[in-house]
């Protein structure tokens, strides 16, 4: 089995920044791409940053020039640097990256349990 473990989140004031952790633990052989997202309250779950294996990445107008997606492909790690955040950047953080546990796996999508992120005086 595969498993997605957050870690970073908390409380920060308007402005300030966080740096949010995702490691995937288990049967990993190989992963594709991997992304975050987030789901406020009453809302749908949105994209707030994407990265390809090969480092390409992809940010919503929301976060782009706040949001820094990196990944450590040799320790299954993913992180999101946060910068500048707002208040409406409160909400549960989520990982999320396509792992093959072998050579003959196909590549299957795995989420995180989520790591609450509150932006506030």
């Amino acid at each position: 089995q595969v498993q997605l473990v957050e870690s970073g989140g908390g409380l920060v004031q308007p402005g300030g920044s966080l740096r949010l952790s995702c490691a995937a633990s288990g049967t990993v052989f190989s992963i594709n791409n991997m992304a975050w997202y987030r789901q406020a309250p009453g809302k749908l779950r949105e994209l707030v940053a994407h990265i390809t294996r090969s480092g390409s990445t992809y940010y919503p107008v929301s976060t782009n020039g706040r949001f820094t997606i990196s990944r450590e492909d040799a320790k299954n790690t993913v992180t999101l640097q946060m910068n500048s955040l707002k208040p409406e950047d409160t909400a549960v953080y989520y990982c999320n990256a396509d792992v093959a546990r072998s050579d003959t796996d196909s590549f299957r999508e795995y989420w995180g349990q989520g790591t609450q992120v509150t932006v506030s005086s």
